[in-house]
């Protein structure tokens, strides 16, 4: 299929050295050339490529007019206008900060022109979606430190394909910069930075800004190469390589005089999607809760991304767990994807669900929606590997710290340790949640949390016993 393509490419090249040694000794032209295409699939209207990024950095570097440009097509007055779209709250659009997970999308078409631009009026996502070959959803996450835990939640709930780093570059690394990037560092979520403000900074400001991310990305820990993105050359040479980890692309741009926006754009336009989609479809249904609705007319709606198979019309599966641990089976009765209503939904795409005799009290954030054949168990217990990254004293027996793993988020405890774990410190812990069970896997990230990051890790094994189904074990 694919494969033929690079072959033919490198026989081009070869023959056009060979030519270019045939005309340092003839003087005559080569008559082949070579040349890099993209190659996209034409849109049927119902079905588009989905790539998800998720806006990360500290409050006020432009996050939210960043994504409000890139979505409209407007540029900012300097003063917000351009975010106040994004905004879902009355507090949000009186204080200019974010403080839940909002969204955006930028659509692309097969010849890379942006779909939300193609009208005199501002399209519905529908529209969109339909007119385009790739769709680009941005994550709208916070930035003060007092939403974290909403933060940190995106991150882990909405299996975010990138992040884009926001920094001003008149306020440089400074508040939840380094904690948002420690983040995805831990979760393994490959990067590229955005310098925000570069119209309002002074040259020896924007310098210093400069001077403290790149020491930042270059950090033990990291070790990402910056490369500082100036021609369509550069766009190329980022998306091909940005998945292998090790370099971590910026942009200097500026909302307000449009500066090197075309470049973000048409970055944009060619990076590609990080998971393999259309294997993870061939196997059962399995989706993520990260929200849930109850919508007048229709009635109770869930929300989450698709992580593997394909979810159609009068589908019957199971959700769960609830407070005792158990799942029950529902029937779908509607779909949409992107605000789409279609008749069935795939591996890798983000998917409102509506529930046939469902109470919206019956569900929750960090619940799944998945096929029998998983025969899902909740589970109060899990073993886990774990890196503290810092903590002011000790970690011992019966410590407690938010633990978010998926789109579960819970209170949850260390049990059975002996001895006490400091900071740098490799351990394998058993965890108990404190308020119910949770549906978790071995093998996911988890991240714990008291205040800021504490520490990363992996589940290595659930505990799964006849105490599971009865209710809460003893302590």
């Amino acid at each position: 299929s694919s494969s033929p393509a690079p072959r033919k490419r490198l026989r081009k090249r070869s023959a056009s050295s060979k030519g270019a040694a045939g005309d340092a000794e003839c003087g005559g032209a080569s008559p082949y050339r070579a040349a890099e295409v993209l190659v996209r699939l034409l849109s049927d209207g119902d079905t588009f490529r989905e790539v998800r990024v998720a806006a990360i950095g500290n409050v006020d570097s432009g996050k939210s007019t960043l994504l409000g440009v890139l979505s409209r097509g407007q540029l900012d007055n300097g003063r917000g206008r351009a975010r106040m779209s994004l905004f879902r709250h009355k507090h949000e659009m009186e204080s200019g900060m974010t403080s839940d997970v909002g969204r955006e999308i930028v659509g692309f078409d097969a010849k890379g022109s942006i779909v939300n631009y193609s009208s005199l009026r501002t399209p519905t996502w529908g529209e969109i979606c339909t007119g385009a070959s790739k769709v680009v959803q941005f994550i709208d996450l916070a930035g003060h430190d007092g939403f974290l835990r909403t933060t940190v939640f995106g991150l882990t709930g909405n299996y975010p394909d990138y992040s884009m780093l926001l920094v001003g570059a008149n306020m440089g690394v400074v508040g939840m910069t380094k904690e948002h990037f420690h983040l995805t560092l831990a979760l393994k979520v490959p990067s590229f930075v955005v310098v925000t403000k570069v119209d309002i900074a002074p040259e020896n400001v924007l310098a210093e800004t400069i001077r403290a991310l790149t020491k930042m990305l270059k950090a033990p820990g990291s070790k990402k190469m910056p490369l500082f993105i100036k021609t369509q050359d550069d766009v190329q040479t980022a998306a091909r390589n940005i998945g292998s980890g090790r370099i971590a692309p910026i942009f200097l741009v500026s909302n307000v005089t449009g500066q090197n926006l075309d470049l973000l754009r048409s970055f944009l336009n060619v990076l590609p999607s990080k998971q393999d989609w259309e294997q993870k479809a061939l196997e059962p249904a399995k989706l993520h809760v990260d929200n849930t609705f109850s919508v007048h007319g229709v009635g109770t709606v869930v929300s989450g991304t698709l992580l593997a198979g394909v979810i159609s019309l009068n589908d019957t599966l199971l959700l769960g767990p609830d407070g005792t641990g158990q799942f029950r089976p529902t029937t779908i009765k509607g779909i949409h994807t992107s605000r789409l209503p279609v008749k069935s939904a795939k591996a890798g795409q983000s998917v409102s669900l509506a529930l046939k005799k469902v109470k919206r009290s019956q569900t929750r954030k960090g619940q799944v929606v998945l096929a029998a054949s998983y025969e899902p168990q909740a589970v109060w217990e899990f073993d886990a590997e774990i890196f503290v990254i810092t903590h002011s004293t000790t970690i011992g027996n019966k410590y407690e710290a938010v633990v978010h793993c998926a789109c579960a988020r819970q209170t949850a405890q260390i049990v059975g340790l002996e001895g006490v774990l400091r900071s740098g410190v490799t351990a394998r812990v058993r965890f108990r949640f404190k308020y119910k069970p949770e549906y978790v896997e071995e093998g996911a990230r988890l991240i714990f949390r008291e205040g800021k990051t504490k520490g990363i890790g992996n589940i290595v094994r659930v505990i799964k016993n006849e105490a599971d189904e009865l209710g809460r074990p003893e302590r």
